[in-house]
């Protein structure tokens, strides 16, 4: 993967379903310099030769997507992502335009972090939960009169404001700290600290678990752990899961032996 590419948002079309939308996705990244197209669960399958019909000839972004299972997986890689969406209720997430966002994300590429923008499909949206693995909502300023925007044209917007930031933008610096962690990273925490308070009993009653998970996943996410810091707290948690087993080792020796 050459370095430009790196240097730009990945654009992730969640559960797209139409090939002509995923086409004309493609026409407007060509538009505006955008090359990295990844499709979470098409609708229809992929490949789609309607998609490539429709993208007029900008065929390099569709050449070269890339199909994943899950909105986990294809941010696997990336170390700042954010949900073009609704305002969502449910999460305490920071709210930004395009413009904003594009400033945000030109920024974290010229630190070296790989950058995206995850865009739901044409009916549906964006699930809570997916959104919830995201650092920010972007949200398109548009009349209430009329909210339906089609999902090529979310992209287009997006990706001009994107463009607007390489005009007037200094060299690419890294800067000397640490990177924040990529999403498998994060992913990994995550299931690591769910998994030991589903056994400590702390996700009741059953039915609010999905939303206590997000709230955490949401909260945590907010902090831009590194890599190292990611290490460092899943210690933390195999050592108190490791504590709560001596404690409870300890107190049925004590039932069988009371003298002890």
């Amino acid at each position: 993967m050459s370095e430009t590419s790196t240097s730009q948002p990945v654009v992730i079309l969640n559960a797209p379903q139409l090939a002509e939308n995923i086409g004309a996705t493609a026409r407007v990244m060509a538009n505006f310099g955008l090359s990295e197209l990844r499709l979470v669960n098409p609708r229809d399958g992929w490949p789609q030769e309607r998609a490539w019909a429709s993208a007029s000839g900008a065929d390099w972004p569709l050449n070269g997507a890339r199909v994943y299972e899950d909105v986990a997986g294809a941010i696997a890689d990336l170390q700042l992502v954010y949900a073009t969406t609704a305002r969502p209720r449910e999460l305490q997430l920071p709210v930004i335009t395009p413009r904003q966002a594009a400033r945000q994300l030109a920024e974290a590429a010229g630190e070296g972090q790989r950058v995206g923008l995850l865009f739901g499909g044409e009916r549906a949206g964006l699930e809570t939960q997916d959104i919830a693995l995201c650092h920010a909502v972007v949200t398109i300023p548009i009349d209430p009169r009329f909210h339906s925007l089609n999902l090529a044209q979310a992209v287009a917007i997006n990706a001009y404001e994107w463009r607007t930031t390489l005009d007037d933008a200094p060299p690419p610096k890294f800067r000397e700290a640490a990177p924040p962690a990529d999403g498998a990273a994060l992913m990994g925490l995550y299931e690591h600290l769910e998994r030991e308070l589903t056994t400590a009993g702390f996700f009741h009653p059953p039915e609010k678990t999905p939303s206590m998970v997000q709230n955490l996943r949401t909260a945590l996410g907010r902090a831009r752990f590194t890599d190292q810091e990611v290490r460092t707290l899943r210690g933390v948690i195999t050592a108190l899961s490791r504590g709560r087993g001596k404690v409870l080792e300890k107190l049925a020796r004590r039932r069988e032996d009371p003298e002890t």
